[in-house]
């Protein structure tokens, strides 16, 4: 049955939001607004700790990155050392001291006028140094030689000593000698010399150094290729 309050306002009863309901509503708006305060207190702890050590790294990162710098150009600097060192190193191993290969020259031409073995003297030394592997020619030494006797076994006893002085460390063997009498002023002291060629070739700077010659890679073929051809025909044989 509908019942209609025909009071006035002001004598109606109110309605009021029953107690437990509020309590609950308010507890979770509380629980609610404490869940998000958490959160975002986490959410922006965390952004503020991660951007502390963001900042921390990026300091450490430029610090390292001068360094890093740096020790590219120490190893720049190092390789360019490096091939420095290496150009001097092969010009060194590849430079002959010619004062004293003159010297050494000297030294066996005197000896032999001490030991009436032979008297030489040249008009001139020529030297040149080359570095051809090609060609396999690395220089030599030129000289117009003169022997101050009509013996011409002088000149072979001149030729024996070079071989076997230090003087020829350097070089390859000189060649068989040869040479040409000269008439000379009978009043003159010795009056007929023999006129000689003194050539001497470089060895390659591997056999000078001591260290052994690059195998050469035509010989290696050619050897690989001869030894197969020999295996071939022994199996043909069979």
């Amino acid at each position: 049955m509908i019942r209609i309050n025909l009071l006035p306002d002001e004598y109606r009863k109110k309605s009021r939001t029953p107690l437990k309901l509020m309590l609950t509503v308010t507890g979770l708006v509380a629980a609610n607004g404490l869940a998000l305060a958490w959160l975002a207190f986490l959410h922006f702890g965390v952004m503020a700790e991660i951007e502390s050590e963001r900042n921390v790294l990026q300091t450490e990162s430029d610090g390292l990155a001068a360094q890093i710098k740096y020790h590219k150009s120490l190893e720049q600097e190092k390789k360019i050392y490096s091939m420095r060192e290496q150009a001097l190193a092969d010009v060194t191993s590849n430079r002959i001291s010619w004062t004293r290969k003159v010297d050494e020259l000297m030294d066996i031409v005197n000896k032999g006028v001490q030991g009436d073995r032979h008297m030489v003297w040249f008009d001139d030394l020529i030297v040149q140094q080359t570095s051809d592997p090609r060609t396999k020619s690395y220089g030599s030494l030129r000289a117009g030689g003169h022997s101050g006797s009509d013996n011409f076994a002088q000149v072979a006893n001149f030729l024996e000593d070079v071989e076997r002085s230090t003087f020829l460390s350097d070089f390859m063997p000189p060649a068989p000698p040869e040479g040409s009498q000269q008439q000379t002023d009978k009043e003159l002291q010795p009056a007929v010399v023999w006129g000689f060629p003194l050539q001497l070739n470089l060895k390659s700077p591997e056999e000078r150094s001591g260290k052994p010659k690059p195998a050469d890679p035509k010989a290696k073929s050619t050897a690989k290729s001869t030894a197969e051809t020999k295996v071939a025909e022994k199996e043909q044989q069979k």
